[in-house]
């Protein structure tokens, strides 16, 4: 059976926003940089739909949850439209429960491709001065020194990508029968 292209329509725009809101986020928990090109797109991008949303949240600390909030209710409208589409009853406790999951899902896609970008451009560009991999080493870097207190480093071998990646797998095949 082929796939209906206003499903296909709908989730791929809903996935790319809910992207744009976490990454969005991850900046934020990450401290990266603020005025980086990169990080003012994804400001721009999302500040029109947050700012009521900001003025309802407080803030943790120096963190503000609503684009994760945002995007947790992106999820839930993509999966709703997607179920109207389909013209199958909602199930609400389903529908928060699968949103959640794959709001949690895709944090770890998003770190898990970020790491790789970083292993990557520390192998063949370690101190470039573009806004991408700058941007991208000061996402993953949290991680690094959290996993690098468990794995040190050997000599210049560092292995904590290794264990980022399998935690980061486990945790998503636990959660890919709930995602969507």
């Amino acid at each position: 059976m082929a796939q209906d292209p206003i499903i296909l329509i709908i989730h791929t725009v809903g996935q790319i926003y809910a992207f744009i809101l976490i990454l969005r986020f991850l900046l934020q928990v990450a401290g990266a940089d603020y005025y980086n090109p990169i990080s003012q797109a994804v400001v721009r991008a999302t500040s029109v739909p947050l700012k009521p949303l900001q003025k309802l949240l407080p803030r943790a600390g120096r963190i503000d949850l609503s684009p994760l909030l945002l995007a947790y209710g992106v999820y839930i409208l993509v999966l709703l439209a997607i179920m109207l589409v389909r013209s199958v009853d909602p199930n609400i406790p389903a529908i928060l429960l699968f949103s959640a999951a794959t709001l949690l899902d895709s944090i770890l896609l998003i770190y898990f491709w970020a790491v790789i970008g970083a292993v990557i451009i520390s192998w063949i560009a370690p101190d470039s001065y573009h806004p991408a991999p700058q941007l991208l080493l000061q996402i993953t870097e949290p991680l690094f020194r959290l996993s690098r207190k468990v794995i040190p480093s050997l000599g210049g071998l560092d292995l904590s990508p290794i264990l980022i990646f399998l935690i980061i797998q486990i945790v998503r095949s636990q959660l890919a029968p709930f995602t969507f």
